[in-house]
């Protein structure tokens, strides 16, 4: 099993979700607040970006890293999303790198990620929620 989440209700209508390591993040459906939607495409943008992160850094350097843009189509008869896309820019232009190891980067990056990226590869199967309710007297 993994690391236990949880989140609780803040005074203000707004969210904390927090890990058993510390971990935080606000959230909600106000004015900038990710609502729960917003974090299914962040949490697919971050496991793109850890993901590639090494194929990254071991050609262009330490701290280098992708912009990766996460967008998703949203169906409001069925309230959930039919898919989510993502774009992965990887910065190289300080590198000099010529087309012959831009198009090895590339591969590389798509190699990282399409192996590692386990919210990707959970978003591509069905994958069944289990739910229970309690309620404390």
């Amino acid at each position: 099993m993994g690391k236990r989440l949880w989140v609780e209700r803040n005074k203000d209508g707004s969210w904390d979700a927090f890990s058993d390591e510390g971990a935080h993040i606000k959230f909600g459906k106000g004015k900038g607040q990710f609502s729960p939607g917003d974090l299914m495409k962040v949490a697919l943008a971050a496991c793109g970006a850890l993901s590639s992160q090494f194929a990254i850094e071991h050609a262009l350097g330490e701290g280098k890293g992708a912009k990766i843009v996460a967008d998703g189509t949203y169906d409001d008869a069925s309230d959930s999303y039919l898919n989510f896309s993502e774009q992965v820019v990887v910065d190289a232009t300080d590198a000099d790198l010529s087309e012959e190891d831009a198009a090895k980067l590339k591969e590389r990056v798509t190699r990282h990620i399409e192996k590692s990226c386990t919210v990707m590869h959970t978003y591509e199967q069905e994958t069944p929620v289990r739910m229970s309710v309690t309620v404390r007297k």
